[in-house]
């Protein structure tokens, strides 16, 4: 990874952090996208202790808001011709339905529209960069689910774990549709699950929901066990040719089979850039 740039977003906590650092202490330049002002630069300062010597950087926004990502996007599209690998990261889990000033369903654009968003609007950094890679943090969660197009937002009935479920359906859709969309210009994109992980992750979706999270907590892997996967997929040799595909432990998993609908995932895509604004 000595002189790669890596984009990560979610970095700030969690498996998100722990990646980042081993990325950097394989010699990667990272590029941190966050929202905590005071955790991002407490993270920032952890990884100029890695020792590799590079300027690491970050960007804040709320990627929760398409308007915010693509202003992001845009800034280390700027600064960073070329991008070797994105992480996208950021996840969050809603204990009750609330609506961006974008009119979406918060756990739909933070989950889901976040990665769209913040992909499409690095892609000439990614493509200078090829070979490539794309990585999306997805769930095991997905299974059981299917996407409601009449209903992307939730407006007929609200679940927070159906909510969030289906936004890591949509992980693994738009990954697959990616890796189709991009196959020819040196960009392969993954996803994966990393396991139910002892993190912040869930702290913050209110009421019995967040004591629910804390509690099976107990049961959960370590952040390091949990950022193992991605840091193979950002690093590993032997998944150079991996493309549209699902993993668990570093090793590739079968999603469900709403998760590898090739009509569900074009569609997706199409109504993801009808929402985004994005030709």
């Amino acid at each position: 990874m000595k002189g790669k740039v890596v984009v990560i977003t979610g970095a700030t906590s969690g498996i998100g952090e722990i990646a980042a650092q081993r990325l950097a202490s394989l010699g990667a330049r990272m590029v941190l996208v966050a929202r905590d002002a005071e955790r991002g630069q407490k993270t920032l300062a952890r990884l100029a202790k890695s020792g590799n010597g590079a300027a690491h950087s970050i960007y804040y926004g709320d990627l929760s808001r398409i308007a915010e990502t693509k202003r992001v996007a845009a800034q280390i599209a700027a600064a960073e011709p070329r991008i070797d690998v994105l992480i996208n990261n950021a996840g969050a889990l809603f204990g009750a339905r609330k609506v961006t000033p974008e009119n979406l369903e918060e756990t739909f654009a933070t989950n889901h529209m976040a990665y769209f968003v913040l992909t499409l609007g690095l892609r000439d950094s990614l493509f200078a960069a090829s070979p490539a890679r794309v990585i999306s943090t997805a769930s095991s969660a997905h299974k059981g689910y299917t996407l409601d197009f009449d209903d992307l937002q939730a407006a007929k009935g609200y679940s927070a774990i159906g909510a969030y479920g289906r936004s890591k359906l949509c992980n693994i859709l738009f990954t697959r549709e990616l890796a189709r969309r991009w196959i020819d210009k040196g960009v392969t994109a993954n996803c994966l699950h990393p396991g139910f992980v002892a993190t912040r992750f869930g702290d913050g979706s209110g009421g019995f929901l967040s004591r629910l999270v804390r509690v099976g907590k107990t049961f959960a892997i370590s952040p390091e066990k949990g950022a193992a996967t991605i840091v193979h997929l950002a690093s590993s040799p032997d998944v150079a040719a991996a493309n549209g595909e699902y993993f668990y432990q570093c090793r590739r998993a079968t999603p469900t089979a709403a998760a590898r609908d090739e009509a569900a995932a074009k569609r997706l895509w199409t109504e993801s850039a009808k929402i985004a604004g994005i030709g």
